[in-house]
C-alpha cells in the first residue's frame, strides 16, 4: 500500500476522528470552552485585521462591514459546527 493510500495514524479507519486538538484523553468542558473563547479571538483579530486592510485601501465603509461581517460569520460557523473543540 502506498503511502497516499494508507491511513494515516488518528484518522477515522483507526478508530479515532480528525480535528485538530487530540480527544485523547477527552478534555474537560472548562479545557473545550477556554479553546473556542481562544479561536474566537482570533475570528475578531481577522476581522480586525482584514476591516484595517480595507481601510487603508480606501474602500468604503459599507464594503468594508459586509466583507468583515461575512468572513467572521464564516468562520465562526466553521468553529462552532467542530465538535472536537
Amino acid at each position: 500500500m502506498s503511502m497516499v493510500d494508507r491511513p494515516r495514524e488518528g484518522s477515522e479507519e483507526h478508530g479515532r476522528g480528525e480535528g485538530f486538538l487530540s480527544a485523547d484523553p477527552e478534555r474537560r468542558a472548562s479545557e473545550s470552552v477556554l479553546v473556542r473563547v481562544v479561536a474566537t479571538a482570533g475570528i475578531v483579530g481577522i476581522g480586525t485585521a482584514i476591516g484595517a486592510a480595507l481601510a487603508a485601501a480606501d474602500v468604503d465603509g459599507w464594503l468594508t462591514a459586509l466583507v468583515v461581517a461575512t468572513i467572521s460569520v464564516l468562520l465562526a460557523a466553521v468553529l462552532w459546527r467542530s465538535r472536537r473543540l
